[in-house]
């Protein structure tokens, strides 16, 4: 028993200092939560947050780290996951908008701004600390990025920790997790929604999903007006983002061509067409009329293949300077990037990673692949600099200081929110001038897990030793009264604002509530109530913005009010 008690308490003869333990212990409260995270009832899981209560149990009976390691991995966990959530977003950020979300993030804002509202009032009417509101807003949207910011933020602001803001997120996220999902069944028969009718919406992309998905379809040239046109004259009469991968000439049964801008139609041409579902029409309606075609019978000596792009040289660059149609004869006809596709319009953007659809023969696609790299191995060597160096520069940002109108103290940004700006900065502007940011899916979710759990098991290890007093006490039971409001009000006035002012589709609805509440579980559910992807293309849109707003507004919360 003695060699045990050592083990764990720690002998600076026997641990060099305490620096083995304390790893040991770290490793273990990761283990085990990771461990329990796996085990889900009515499908639901606490995920990650399993870390943060083993760590709880571990500070609870005093199997703790070193308290100045305690502090460092906490931090550098943070800006860890900070970090690479921005490299994530960064790129989408913005595009977000563009693809016809800007409907999704209003609504996605609307839905923040209603969580704040509730806690602000909540704070006002009873008293309750705002360093402890700020944890209960931060749990009650399963928030882990606003439980750091706002620990971050207190910390820089007073010097000390407030262990007070930990316990409440601990104390409500079980209710942000469930809370959203009886919401959503709430929503479902309030707003009386018809699923199969909106089923079948979500599945031909209808709503303000419009301009973030693509859908193929075939005509056949029946007016008489575009004979004889190129197909760059004709798009300066659509002004419509479209893509011919496949030509049948009239007279024809199994010979297609690659259509480039020199193309000529000719009546009875049949063509297969990539675009938005709201382009369709337009696009229809100029060309002719709808048509049936095998293509896979008919298209014989043309072959579909997939090629990421993973030569530097390639990043940045336009479709249209690549010239490949001219080159080689094949036709990119769809591009693939976080989970979303693409048209492959002239004037699109090409990234490090970007996977895209090309349509030609066994040579063109050859020779096209040599061009772009389509190396896998080359995708997993990660890109280090970019990590680092935006770290660093994020740690500037993070102490520079700045004044808000009204308020005499100096702000920061913190180790949270200068990471985050910095990445995002770095995400966006790093393609365009020719900087490789990319990394796979994997490593860059690597980083974040690993930054997150030695994170929150820092959080549950600093806070475990008061936790079980509050939480059994009437104070306790009160915080999760107080979580509930926060996380229930604004999802329902939310949903009610997206039906009936914005119109959204059910399904679609649901991504952009739980994108605005950053809940994985929640997009879960909505996933399983579907065969769509409606539900998790909303949530990509909304979620880097929502992100954002969540992580620098309760920073300015805590610098203000706190």
């Amino acid at each position: 028993m003695e060699l045990i008690q050592h083990l764990f308490e720690g002998l600076p003869t026997l641990w060099g200092g305490g620096v083995a333990h304390s790893v040991m212990i770290l490793s273990l409260v990761i283990s085990l939560g990771l461990l329990l995270g796996k085990i889900k009832v009515a499908n639901i899981s606490l995920g990650l947050a399993w870390v943060l209560f083993i760590g709880i149990v571990f500070g609870h009976f005093a199997f703790n780290l070193d308290q100045h390691l305690l502090h460092f991995l906490k931090e550098f966990g943070l800006i860890l996951f900070v970090y690479s959530i921005g490299i994530q977003v960064g790129p989408s950020i913005v595009s977000s908008f563009r693809r016809g979300g800007l409907k999704l993030n209003i609504l996605a804002v609307i839905t923040i701004a209603l969580s704040i509202i509730a806690m602000l009032n909540i704070a006002y009417a009873t008293g309750t600390k705002v360093s402890t509101m700020a944890g209960i807003l931060s749990g009650a949207v399963t928030n882990t990025p606003g439980l750091g910011a706002a620990q971050q933020a207190f910390s820089d602001m007073h010097g000390i920790d407030a262990p007070e803001i930990a316990m409440a997120y601990a104390v409500t996220y079980p209710v942000g997790v469930i809370g959203v999902i009886v919401c959503f069944i709430i929503l479902k028969y309030a707003l009386r929604i018809d699923t199969q009718k909106e089923e079948q919406e979500a599945k031909r992309g209808l709503g303000a999903t419009e301009d973030m998905t693509v859908r193929h379809f075939t005509v056949c040239v029946t007016n008489k007006l575009i004979v004889g046109k190129t197909l760059k004259e004709i798009r300066d009469i659509v002004q419509r983002d479209f893509v011919i991968s496949r030509m049948l000439p009239v007279g024809t049964e199994r010979h297609t061509d690659i259509v480039n801008g020199r193309t000529t139609f000719r009546l009875g041409d049949k063509m297969l067409i990539t675009a938005k579902p709201k382009d369709i029409d337009p696009i229809i309606t100029v060309f002719g009329e709808p048509a049936e075609v095998d293509w896979q019978k008919c298209d014989k000596h043309h072959v579909v293949s997939r090629i990421l792009i993973t030569k530097p040289n390639i990043n940045g660059k336009t479709i249209a300077q690549l010239k490949i149609r001219t080159h080689f004869g094949a036709n990119i006809t769809r591009v693939y990037r976080s989970g979303v596709e693409l048209v492959a319009a002239p004037q699109l953007r090409l990234q490090m990673g970007d996977s895209l659809t090309i349509v030609g023969t066994e040579l063109a696609i050859s020779q096209t692949e040599k061009m772009l790299g389509n190396s896998m191995k080359k995708l997993n060597v990660p890109n280090l600099i970019p990590i680092f160096l935006g770290i660093a520069l994020g740690c500037v940002l993070a102490n520079i200081p700045f004044y808000l109108p009204g308020i005499d103290q100096p702000l920061k940004l913190g180790l949270t929110g200068g990471p985050l700006i910095v990445a995002i900065l770095i995400g966006y502007f790093g393609p365009k001038y020719k900087l490789i940011t990319y990394n796979t899916i994997s490593a860059n979710l690597m980083v974040r897990e690993i930054g997150i759990c030695i994170f929150l098991a820092c959080v549950g290890l600093g806070c475990g030793k008061d936790f079980v007093h509050t939480v059994v006490n009437a104070e306790g039971l009160t915080w999760i009264g107080y979580g509930a409001i926060v996380t229930i009000l604004p999802i329902l006035i939310g949903g009610l604002i997206g039906r009936y002012f914005f119109h959204l589709n059910f399904y679609t609805l649901l991504g952009v509530l739980a994108g605005a509440n950053t809940n994985p579980p929640a997009l879960n559910y909505a996933n399983d109530t579907t065969a769509s992807d409606a539900p998790a293309v909303a949530y990509s849109t909304v979620y880097p913005f929502a992100m954002f707003l969540r992580i620098i507004t309760i920073q300015i919360i805590i610098l203000t009010l706190g």
